[in-house]
């Protein structure tokens, strides 16, 4: 049988992880995994495959997408309490981690155990590009050339930084938080690290927690987005160019947990608590596709539509 060149990845309490046929909505793959829930999918650089992170530990779970064949397993068991977020270096050969356990830990996927690990002194809820969101509103950023905290901005004292999202060009970066504030930050050109935060805009987002924020892809330019995904089971999408809503996507029934541009940021998957993900166009905010599956919460989603434009 063809394998589906457009692939949809799941991932629910219920302990399975779901491969859908994006265009058809069709699950051709279920695969139990019982020793506890994922809380995130990651797409693996440079490779066809995925991982994902659960309680204490991470288990990377390589898939050759889309034939779905499992390549290796591997578990990073250092943290001590849930594991909220990873993150891979470009070329694939560092892993960062972020835990409910305070710590941001540095994996070399080459070499076993955890290379280096920083305190940030609350749980962490997110990490991208090795800037770390926490619970009591602290983002930081980790510099592995100075081994310490290269910056520190505190948008919200005592409000929990819940999502955080960088510009593919690194001109912006976006913090989402519980009381559904997002803060933008231009990175200003010619500093060697993440130092210099320039403050550009406040957004009043939505009325409850934000729990994903995510900017548009690289092939979408020169429309630039911020999606924000909410407890309110709204995913709002804004332009960037005056921070102006542009659409609002209504069709979840609970929290919405994740969500994922397409390649050339034509379509946006959600996923949500009323365990279905949902395909949306970008061009008109319209429900193209509802995948339903899932016994319980559906966290994470992850897209696999090539490197080229795609054709949803």
């Amino acid at each position: 049988m063809t394998q589906p060149s457009v692939v949809l990845a799941t991932a629910s309490y219920d302990h399975t992880i779901r491969f859908w046929e994006a265009k058809s909505g069709r699950c051709y793959r279920t695969i139990q995994y019982p020793e506890s829930a994922a809380n995130t999918w990651l797409k693996y650089p440079h490779q066809k495959s995925v991982t994902n992170p659960t309680r204490s530990s991470i288990k990377s779970l390589f898939y050759n997408i889309p034939a779905i064949i499992l390549l290796n397993v591997m578990s990073y068991d250092s943290h001590t309490n849930n594991v909220m977020a990873v993150g891979f270096q470009c070329d694939g050969n560092w892993m960062y981690s972020g835990s409910e356990d305070g710590t941001v830990k540095i994996w070399d996927l080459r070499a076993p155990g955890c290379q280096r690990e920083y305190e940030s002194r609350a749980a962490v809820n997110t990490v991208t590009e090795l800037i770390s969101g926490d619970q009591n509103g602290n983002i930081r950023v980790w510099d592995l050339t100075a081994n310490s905290c290269s910056c520190e901005l505190v948008p919200e004292v005592d409000t929990a930084v819940r999502s955080l999202t960088v510009m593919w060009d690194g001109s912006l970066v976006v913090a989402a938080n519980n009381r559904g504030t997002c803060y933008v930050w231009r990175l200003l050109q010619g500093t060697q690290t993440m130092t210099n935060f320039e403050p550009l805009h406040k957004l009043q987002a939505h009325d409850g927690y934000i729990l994903k924020c995510l900017l548009s892809p690289e092939l979408c330019d020169p429309n630039r987005y911020l999606a924000t995904a909410s407890a309110d089971h709204t995913v709002k999408i804004w332009n960037l160019d005056g921070f102006t809503l542009e659409k609002t996507l209504v069709g979840h029934q609970r929290w919405v947990w994740d969500c994922v541009f397409s390649v050339d940021g034509a379509f946006l998957i959600t996923a949500s608590s009323d365990s279905t993900a949902r395909l949306w166009s970008m061009s008109n905010g319209e429900e193209i596709k509802v995948y339903r599956g899932h016994q319980k919460a559906t966290v994470c989603c992850a897209l696999h539509d090539g490197t080229e434009p795609s054709s949803c």
